[in-house]
């Protein structure tokens, strides 16, 4: 494998590929954990994910990278081989969660701040030696009718700019998200005003980017999708699409290999179709493609449920799902396939 930025990102964008996001944090995995009536043991978080790795079809054809928690980076399977050499033997690359989490941000209520700058250059070149070859970090964006400010904004901005910084520094991809959060404050704004808020947050963060020195080449951008808020679901996978498009199109240099879209809290499918529908309808400079956690692994927890002979199942359910995603990322997904899958 290419240890240049440029070819990593590349890869983590090859066409009808995309990224698996297994970075859930303690707290997280424990809520989805809890669903299936399992106890979150650090054993049954790894013979979880390890289940995901060693799932042959769906790694080798439609995973490019897969995004780690520290934990995980760290970890072993049943058998003594690393998680890590796992990915990389599917032909994915590891990669590594490295923020801290949003926090309040002081002064401004309803709005939170990334955290995790402290120590990073040193976490960083901890995770390289560790097999991590690109990193990610979350800025999270609330929105509604008065939200968000200017100050949250660029302060997630020119934080997302220092990480990827570091990262590059320390030959790591960075994955630079910036999300609006779908569910909002109170969960009820249109699709226009999220074009609005997204056009801010993309123009603020590759201002930043810039200043920072970040080289454009060699990372990749994880943004929400143009959507309306959970709680006013109106718009079309035709506008979705559409919006997405035209604010990338303002926005994204063409100089960024690519763009791996989170899912935000749409359905399985609700995810795949917009990705489709983009790929499909429109000519852009990027490779789109999907970086799904919860949208790729709902039904393959559901399938597995902590049991050993539910593996087979579970891989397979992870597989069609990355499957109809693989197809999404080149605009080939149909409600045909996913129905007659």
């Amino acid at each position: 494998m290419s240890e240049r930025l440029e070819d990593i990102a590349v890869a983590m964008v090859a066409k009808g590929k995309g990224i698996l996001a297994a970075d859930e944090s303690s707290g997280t995995i424990k809520k989805r954990f809890d669903n299936i009536n399992l106890t979150s043991t650090e054993d049954a978080r790894r013979d979880y994910r390890e289940m995901l790795f060693r799932a042959d079809d769906a790694m080798k054809n439609y995973i490019s990278g897969v995004i780690l928690y520290d934990e995980t980076l760290r970890q072993s399977a049943r058998d003594g081989t690393r998680l890590a050499d796992l990915i990389k033997a599917a032909g994915s690359i590891p990669g590594i969660k490295v923020d801290a989490g949003a926090k309040s941000l002081a002064g401004f209520a309803d709005e939170t701040i990334t955290e995790g700058l402290d120590g990073l250059r040193e976490r960083l070149n901890e995770y390289y030696e560790l097999g991590a070859r690109f990193a990610k970090w979350r800025g999270v964006i609330a929105i509604s009718d008065t939200l968000p400010t200017w100050s949250a904004v660029r302060q997630n901005a020119q934080a997302l700019a220092r990480y990827a910084a570091l990262c590059q520094e320390a030959g790591i991809v960075p994955i630079v998200e910036p999300e609006i959060l779908m569910d909002g404050v109170p969960g009820n704004h249109s699709v226009e005003r999220c074009y609005e808020v997204t056009d801010l947050v993309l123009k603020t963060v590759f201002n930043e980017l810039y200043d920072a020195r970040v080289k454009l080449e060699g990372m990749i951008l994880k943004p929400n999708m143009v959507i309306d808020g959970k709680n006013a679901r109106k718009a079309s996978v035709e506008q979705v699409a559409e919006l997405t498009v035209r604010v990338l199109k303002a926005n994204v240099p063409s100089a960024v290999p690519g763009i791996a879209f989170l899912s935000g809290g749409q359905s399985d499918v609700e995810a795949t179709a917009h990705l489709s529908a983009m790929n499909a309808g429109y000519d852009m400079p990027w490779n789109l493609t999907f970086s799904y956690g919860r949208a790729l692994q709902a039904a393959a927890i559901k399938a597995w449920g902590g049991k050993d002979e539910n593996v087979p199942a579970a891989q397979a359910a992870f597989t069609h799902r990355a499957r109809m995603n693989g197809l999404a990322a080149t605009g080939a997904w149909t409600e045909a396939q996913e129905k007659n899958a």
